[in-house]
């Protein structure tokens, strides 16, 4: 396969899990930059993939011959993994190194998202990527394996560490919450988990902004590759963001703050799980809105068209 870059011909960008409320933002950024061969479970957008099957995903990559890699795709459902260990591990972990292996060969590089729940959240201070992950949840060793099974594979990779991610599509906090405003009067959240939401548009526009410099030659990955922090900026509990929520959307409803204790759940969530985005910003020479700018924005967006 050769790389091409954005001087010559428009490229071809691989993207897995173009159905996520991740990977649907990334179809429009991604557009700009080349031709976006979509691929997802349900293969609505382009081509099917099961993940599951390592030789599907082979043939993938085979007939597609991409430049360039955006993998969005992953195992989210953080309580169902507590009894789905070996599917969540195939999808997070295995499939992952698989894909670095392969791309590896051929030098393609790529981009791959993980989570902030790698970590424990016992630290008072910001996560940085120094730090020493020690994940709660089997979700969390997955992607953690994730990152290493990537890292070890010899690919050319960024891995983007995210966060609280909420957008106009899938299941998110977010739309959970409007949905539960406009059907009850009163709701109990949790006041004692911190983190930073991250708007799914504003990641995939940072994405592709990275994206363009790689395809361009400008960013050498095996010198500037690996993990980095991308989250919105600054911080706020699971009730903060709701009482945001609630006050941008004009709607009503009586919030009640509760600690992580009065709503047991089967996946363990780390209590501060905020991460650092400094080498990012330093390295990139980007920043992330805040992200109360960020929700606003959004809930601009799903405001119905006149």
């Amino acid at each position: 396969m050769t790389t091409h870059t954005l001087a010559d011909q428009r490229p071809r960008i691989l993207l897995i899990g173009a159905n996520g409320q991740v990977g649907w933002e990334l179809r429009r950024t991604l557009a700009g930059l080349g031709e976006v061969i979509a691929a997802s479970l349900e293969g609505e957008y382009g081509h099917a993939i099961d993940l599951m099957d390592a030789a599907a995903l082979a043939r993938l990559i085979h007939d597609s011959r991409p430049d360039a890699v955006v993998n969005a795709a992953a195992y989210t459902a953080v309580d169902k993994a507590e009894t789905d260990r070996a599917t969540a591990q195939r999808i997070n972990a295995d499939a992952v190194g698989e894909l670095g292996v392969l791309l590896a060969t051929h030098g393609i590089p790529i981009i791959h998202y993980s989570t902030d729940f790698v970590f424990s959240g016992t630290l008072n201070r910001p996560y940085t990527e120094n730090d020493q992950p020690d994940p709660l949840n089997v979700y969390g060793e997955t992607k953690l394996a994730g990152e290493c099974a990537l890292l070890e594979s010899g690919a050319k990779s960024l891995i983007f560490r995210t966060s609280w991610v909420y957008g106009a599509r899938g299941a998110n906090f977010l739309l959970t919450m409007l949905r539960l405003f406009s059907e009850r009067d009163e709701l109990r959240v949790v006041d004692d988990q911190i983190g930073s939401p991250t708007w799914s548009r504003m990641l995939a526009e940072m994405t592709a902004l990275i994206l363009y410099r790689v395809l361009r030659g400008e960013l050498d990955l095996e010198q500037m590759g690996g993990i980095y922090n991308l989250t919105g900026s600054g911080q706020v509990s699971w009730y903060g963001f709701a009482s945001a929520i609630l006050e941008a959307s004009g709607l009503d409803s009586n919030l009640i703050p509760i600690p992580s204790s009065e709503y047991p759940a089967p996946a363990r969530r780390p209590l501060y799980s905020v991460l650092d985005n400094t080498r990012f910003r330093q390295i990139f020479g980007l920043a992330m809105p805040d992200w109360r700018l960020s929700l606003d924005q959004c809930l601009e967006h799903l405001k119905p068209k006149s």
